[in-house]
């Protein structure tokens, strides 16, 4: 089935991407030599000037280089007076070098200097950062050799120094060593996770010549003594040490730091000792006036949760985006994340900037079926005493309602949108009030609005909301257990919430106990239902609600050994090419099944995640055959990915 429909449509399973159009492909490096290729061929840049030129724009990519620094850097402290002259005759010529790359606007002059656009594929200076970049975030995503992947392939752009042909001018040299830096740096990262998955030996041959470049950093020294230490190196390791020691005292008067003495006498005990540690990772509106009122205020909220826990960056975020005229918002995520109980909670919170009351209504009946519309239309109604006035006419009764929300300050909590086409009718087209939207979806339909995504809680919060619920001092007594439990059912609010309960009731079952019980289920579900609440049913509500395409989708990926998957791990579970499989994923983000927990990277150095109990109910529903698409469907229908749909369906 999938084979025949990429065939239909141009594309074999594992085809590489489509490159871009005629104009042809321009790839830059400065990782080493200076060079270009176009369409895979290398074309001359020209003379050591004009070749300066192109250097210094591209170390700064997409950014207006000024004439003055082009001006340094291509004849220092002692520019000709035609310097500027030269300069636009070297700028002219790279115009005509690049001319056939496809890009009109390749260089362009500005007011004060020149800009070079260029893609981030084009270049691997660029193409370095975003490796980099997803690494150390896969890294705090906890996905150790996937970040180590990233790591390796970004250190493996260099061939040499920055502009290794361009060495002898003084800017050139400034902004390799800059470069330098921070490509050691990313060696050190690379190390220390090796280092953490078992690979000594083989950091400890790569270290070697990383190392003789840079034989002051500490960081990199300790990477390197703990891997010769680890491949049974032990006296190598000692050398290592006593070596950077002795370039500390003679070259800069210092003594080593007390991390790495630590490190040196646990090598010399034959103890493990640390390997170095990563660098931490790197990490806001005013309200309006309040308008007078009209009437007393109208508040029609859910109560507030008394153990609503943790959630405050979100909170915060949530409170400002709603405080502009007009907001609307729209608040994302996957079943069970607690996106109404932040709502209500926020909602809660806002009496002052909205004076003209807090109106909640649900889009959905308790079975999870979305309501019709005139019933949310004269829930709302009632709620703001306009029931008499509304006529039967659905679009009348919607302009009616409109009309009154546009005049008054007032927040609409809409919780848990089925679709656009469910609460589009329900929406101010101006005034000072504010509408926040909960959605499984991120509702991409609506246009530009404000969207925040929802995900699990972290730890902390998730066990901090565990000891709330079972009320005893069972949690904090054992909080190892507690952690256990909280990440066995993948940190999600409900789940918690759900394992709280069961626990409170059950006091005969210790934290311990149960935490070995959610860890060797056959079937996790199970074990997650308290009374009346059980996460499988509100599971089951979302997976009938998908289109039976999707569902397909959905059980292929579930029985991907993890939650976080790869790119490539998607296109060997679902069968088709690459590039069908990354369509196929964003819709799935879109409609907020997966997450994209690493941002701004490009597909294949991108992380996927399939919410852990989502993956169990999936892995569930893929135990039997899979089922054929509904007759007469389709590959169109499958909603939330786009007019191509499941295009490999």
């Amino acid at each position: 089935m999938l084979d025949h429909l990429e065939r239909t449509r141009g594309v074999r399973p594992g085809d590489p991407p489509a490159g871009p159009g005629p104009g042809g492909t321009v790839r830059f490096r400065v990782l080493g030599e200076l060079s270009v290729e176009i369409d895979g061929r290398p074309v001359p840049i020209g003379p050591v000037k004009q070749r300066l030129v192109l250097a210094a724009l591209l170390c700064r990519p997409n950014t207006t280089v000024s004439t003055d620094l082009l001006t340094e850097a291509v004849w220092g402290d002692e520019p000709p007076r035609s310097a500027r002259k030269n300069l636009q005759a070297y700028v002219s010529a790279l115009r005509k070098l690049l001319g056939p790359a496809g890009r009109r606007d390749r260089l362009v002059h500005r007011p004060t200097g020149y800009v070079l656009r260029v893609d981030p594929g084009e270049l691997d200076l660029m193409r370095f950062d975003e490796l980099a970049r997803a690494g150390r975030q896969a890294v705090r995503l906890g996905a150790a050799a996937h970040a180590a992947r990233l790591l390796r392939e970004a250190l493996e752009l260099w061939s040499g120094p920055l502009l290794a042909d361009l060495a002898h001018t003084e800017a050139v040299r400034t902004e390799a060593e800059r470069q330098a830096a921070r490509r050691v740096a990313v060696h050190e990262d690379w190390a220390e996770l090796e280092l953490e998955l078992g690979h000594a030996p083989a950091v400890a041959e790569a270290l070697a010549d990383v190392v003789r470049e840079h034989p002051l950093r500490e960081r990199l020294c300790a990477a390197w003594m703990t891997a010769l230490h680890r491949s049974g190196r032990q006296s190598e390791a000692l050398a290592a040490y006593d070596d950077l020691r002795q370039l500390l005292a003679s070259q800069l008067g210092l003594q080593v730091s007390p991390a790495l003495e630590k490190l040196y006498r646990a090598v010399l005990e034959g103890r493990d000792g640390p390997g170095g540690t990563r660098p931490a990772p790197a990490g806001a509106p005013a309200a309006h006036p309040a308008a007078a009122r009209r009437e007393r205020p109208r508040t029609v909220l859910p109560a507030d949760l008394p153990d609503f826990t943790g959630r405050r960056e979100q909170a915060v975020e949530l409170r400002e985006a709603l405080t502009g005229e007009g907001s609307t918002v729209v608040l994302s995520g996957p079943v069970g994340v607690g996106k109404s109980t932040l709502a209500v909670h926020v909602a809660h919170g806002l009496a002052e900037r909205f004076p003209d009351g807090r109106i909640a209504v649900r889009l959905r009946r308790e079975d999870g079926s979305a309501r019709h519309p005139r019933s949310v239309l004269a829930e709302l109604c009632r709620a703001t005493g306009l029931l008499g006035a509304v006529p039967e006419d659905e679009e009348e009764a919607a302009a009616i309602w409109r009309s009154w929300l546009a005049g008054r300050r007032v927040l609409v909590l809409l919780d848990d949108a089925p679709d656009e086409g469910s609460i589009r009718h329900l929406l101010p087209g101006a005034g000072v009030g504010s509408v926040l939207i909960t959605s499984r979806t991120g509702l991409a339909g609506l246009g530009p609005l404000r969207r925040l995504e929802l995900g699990p809680y972290p730890l902390g919060e998730a066990v901090d909301l565990l000891g709330r619920i079972v009320g005893d001092d069972r949690v904090p007594a054992d909080r190892a257990a507690a952690e256990r439990i909280v990440t066995a059912i993948g940190l999600l609010p409900l789940a918690v919430r759900v394992s709280g309960s069961k626990l409170a009731v059950l006091r005969q079952l210790t934290p311990a106990e149960y935490a070995t019980r959610l860890e060797q289920s056959p079937s996790l579900l199970d074990e997650l239902a308290a009374g009346d609440l059980a996460v499988r049913s509100r599971l089951a509500g979302w997976w009938c609600e998908l289109p039976e395409l999707v569902r397909t989708v959905v059980r292929r990926l579930g029985r991907l050994p993890a939650p976080l998957f790869t790119l490539a791990e998607a296109v060997e579970a679902l069968g088709c090419g690459e590039e069908v499989a990354r369509r196929v994923l964003e819709g799935l983000i879109e409609q907020c099944v997966l997450s994209c927990p690493i941002a701004e990277v490009s597909a294949h150095a991108a992380l996927y995640e399939l919410p852990l109990l989502a993956q169990a109910y999936a892995r569930e529903q893929a135990a039997g055959p899979e089922p054929a698409p509904p007759p007469g469907e389709s590959p169109g229908a499958g909603a939330g990915f786009g007019r191509a749909g499941l295009p490999f369906l």
